[in-house]
């Protein structure tokens, strides 16, 4: 596998993924990222689509409040649908699945001195899928 790099889509895995959902029809990009989240969180033994997993969640989390856009020229072109607000649990599971497969993709996706900015990027990422803490009035005011 060529990897060039610790980002979402620097790895030939991401770059073919970023392909499909360029190739695929506008209704079907969802169902492709859906697709590649729940199978990560539902694997057992090594991730195989660890990659694209990753690549998907920093899709979704460029939709989130504050998110930043996925700019690389390995990624999609063509515009994402706007993705319903329950594939942000999908992709924080996927992430953490991925994150904690020490021996599993990370092993080999980065070269070992790009691990500590690797699992930064998949820290920030998490933190932009979480969804915000429900605020809750300190005392009820009744009139």
């Amino acid at each position: 596998m060529g990897t060039w790099g610790t980002g979402p889509f620097d790895n030939d895995t991401a770059a073919d993924f970023a392909d499909a959902l360029d190739g695929a029809e506008p209704q079907a990009r969802e169902a492709l990222i859906r697709g590649v989240l729940t199978r990560t969180i539902d694997a057992t033994g090594y991730l195989t689509e660890a990659e694209e997993a990753v690549a998907a969640a920093a899709l979704i989390a460029a939709q989130c409040p504050g998110g930043e856009p996925v700019d690389t020229s390995y990624g999609p072109e063509t515009p994402m649908p706007v993705f319903p607000s329950d594939l942000r649990e999908f992709a924080d599971e996927a992430l953490a699945r991925v994150a904690r497969e020490e021996d599993g993709p990370a092993s080999t996706w980065v070269d070992p001195e790009d691990r500590k900015e690797w699992r930064a990027i998949l820290t920030r990422l998490r933190a932009r899928l979480a969804p915000p803490p429900p605020s809750t009035a300190l005392f009820d005011v009744q009139s």
